[in-house]
C-alpha cells in the first residue's frame, strides 16, 4: 500500500529530469509506472493537482503584480468572473478583513502587456486595480508538508536570480511546460516534439533552470484546499524602510511563512509594504501562527492588517509565453 502524503511531498520539488520520470517516482515508492500515472490522472481530474511543471522565480522571464480591488459583496462573484476571464490572471481570491476585498496575481512577458491587462480590467470593473509589484522577495515557497507538523524546515537566504535574456528556442519551451507535463511515460519526449527542441537540450535546459535558480520549484503543484489547508491569511504591515529588510528576512527564517516579500505602499489607500501569506489546516493553527509573528519579530506595534482567504475564484501558473516577442 503506498503512502500518498509521502508520494507527494516527494514530488512537490525535484520531479526527476530523467527520460521516464514517472517511472523513476514510481520505483521509489513501490508502485508501477502505470499506477502512478493512473493516480496522478485521478487527482489532475479531481482538481486535487493542477499540474506537474515549473514554477519560474518572479521577474526571471517575465513580469508579474499583486493587485486588487474594493468590490461590494453583493458583486463579489460577479466582479470576480470578470477578472478571472483576463487570460493574464493567474490567482484570484476573494478576502475579508480590508476593504480590499478581491485580490489577483496578473503576469506577462512585457510590463506593457501586463499594463493592458490592468487597463482591460479597470475598464471592465470601474476601477483602477491597486498594482502592487514585488520590490523583493524574501521566502515564497507554495509546496506544502503532508506529514507531520504543518509548517516547513526553516529555508536558507533565497537566492535571487538574474533577470534571464531567452531566446526563441527558450520561449517555445517555457510556452510548452505552462500547462504542466503530459501524463505519458515519456513525457519530455512529448515536450521536446510540442517546442521543436532535441530532447537532450530540453533536458539540459531545464537542468540549468532549475540549479541556477531560474525555476524556483519543479513537480507537483497542489490546490491547497484538497489537502486539508483551509485557513489562510495575507499578513500586511506598515514598517520603516530601514527595517523592511531586516523583519522580511527574519519573517521568512520561521517555519509557517508560505511567502513573504516588500511591495510598494500606495498612499492614502493601501500605506503597507511588508507582506506574508500563511497557509494553515485550522483556524487554531493559523491564529497561532500569527501570535509568532509579534512573539518572534516584534511586530506589534507596527499598523498592520490581516486579510483572511473567503473564496477562491481561479488557481493556475502564470502564462508568460502568451505576450508578443516585443513590447
Amino acid at each position: 500500500m503506498y503512502d500518498e502524503r509521502r508520494l507527494y511531498d516527494d514530488i512537490q520539488r525535484d520531479f526527476p529530469l530523467q527520460p521516464r520520470p514517472f517511472q523513476c517516482v514510481a520505483q521509489a515508492h513501490g508502485l508501477s509506472e502505470q499506477a502512478v500515472l493512473g493516480l496522478l490522472a485521478r487527482d489532475l481530474g479531481a482538481g486535487r493537482v493542477s499540474r506537474i511543471g515549473a514554477v519560474f522565480a518572479p521577474n526571471t522571464i517575465g513580469v508579474s503584480t499583486l493587485a486588487a480591488l474594493k468590490v461590494e459583496p453583493a458583486w463579489l462573484d460577479r466582479v470576480a468572473a470578470r477578472v478571472s476571464a483576463n487570460a493574464a490572471v493567474s490567482h484570484n481570491y476573494a478576502r475579508h478583513g480590508h476593504a480590499y476585498n478581491l485580490w489577483f496575481v496578473a503576469g506577462a512577458r512585457h510590463r506593457a502587456t501586463l499594463d493592458a491587462a490592468l487597463a482591460a480590467i479597470a475598464a471592465e470593473t470601474g476601477q483602477r486595480p491597486l498594482d502592487l509589484p514585488l520590490e523583493r522577495e524574501y521566502h515564497i515557497d507554495l509546496g506544502f508538508p503532508l506529514r507531520g507538523a504543518a509548517a516547513r524546515p526553516a529555508w536558507p537566504a533565497v537566492r535571487m536570480p538574474s533577470r534571464q535574456q531567452l531566446n526563441d528556442d527558450d520561449w517555445r519551451l517555457v510556452a510548452a511546460l505552462e500547462a504542466g507535463l503530459p501524463l505519458t511515460p515519456r513525457p519530455y519526449h512529448a515536450l521536446a516534439r510540442q517546442c521543436g527542441l532535441p530532447l537532450d537540450r530540453v533536458l539540459t535546459r531545464l537542468s540549468q533552470w532549475h540549479a541556477c535558480g531560474v525555476i524556483r520549484r519543479f513537480g507537483a503543484i497542489l490546490h491547497h484546499r484538497r489537502f486539508g489547508y483551509d485557513s489562510n491569511a495575507m499578513c500586511v504591515w506598515d514598517v520603516p524602510d530601514g527595517r523592511v529588510d531586516a523583519l522580511g528576512q527574519r519573517l521568512a527564517r520561521l517555519g509557517v511563512v508560505s511567502l513573504c516579500y516588500r511591495r510598494p505602499r500606495r498612499p492614502p489607500h493601501w500605506p503597507y509594504n511588508l507582506f506574508v501569506m500563511v497557509h494553515a489546516r485550522s483556524e487554531d493553527e493559523l491564529h497561532a501562527a500569527l501570535a509568532l509573528f509579534d512573539q518572534q519579530c516584534g511586530l506589534a506595534a507596527a499598523p498592520r492588517a490581516v486579510l483572511l482567504g473567503s473564496q477562491c475564484y481561479k488557481q493556475r501558473g502564470t502564462r508568460y509565453a502568451g505576450a508578443p516577442a516585443s513590447p
